[in-house]
């Protein structure tokens, strides 16, 4: 059970725009590394209005924000740029590197630091590997590539066993 944990998120949310940022503010936090697909925005897709006004929204309450994805310089300079964000392209999720490396660029300490994403065994469990506080979102929409099915496959008795524990 104790190794399972290890790869759990620290909290759970329905989704990224549900997520009290305030309430992070006032624990400290102050920077904030997203992951992208079906976490901000579908899988593959382009930056949206939603994505925008949030990172306007964390802007203005004085959050630092950085995009930590395993995709290439083509998919995330152009949602980062949009978006106003440091970013982490090639990240090797789940290795620590990436992690540790957004939050260098944002200047500051990982106990200030908080990891979003959607998925258990590349974006929590490196947060978790990185010693970042992580909050795991639902995924925004069903349809994805198969290697990634395969993974939500894997993950759910883990997600169960888990919030099994918290009860």
């Amino acid at each position: 059970m104790r190794i399972f944990r290890r790869m759990c998120p620290d909290e759970y949310s329905d989704n990224t725009y549900t997520i009290d940022f305030n309430e992070l503010y006032m624990k400290g936090k102050r920077g904030i590394l997203f992951d992208i697909d079906n976490t901000l925005v579908g899988h593959g897709k382009p930056v949206n209005d939603r994505a925008l006004e949030l990172f306007a929204e964390l802007n203005n309450m004085g959050f630092k924000t950085c995009l930590i994805s395993n995709n290439g310089d083509k998919r995330v300079k152009p949602f980062a740029d949009a978006v106003g964000a440091f970013y982490v392209a090639k990240a090797g999720k789940p290795g620590r590197r990436g992690y540790l490396e957004g939050v260098a660029d944002m200047g500051i300490r990982k106990d200030e630091a908080v990891f979003i994403g959607d998925q258990v065994f590349t974006d929590v469990w490196g947060a978790r590997r990185a010693g970042i506080y992580s909050i795991m979102v639902k995924q925004l929409e069903k349809k994805e590539p198969f290697n990634i099915i395969l993974k939500r496959i894997l993950e759910k008795p883990i997600i169960a066993m888990d919030r099994l524990s918290m009860k």
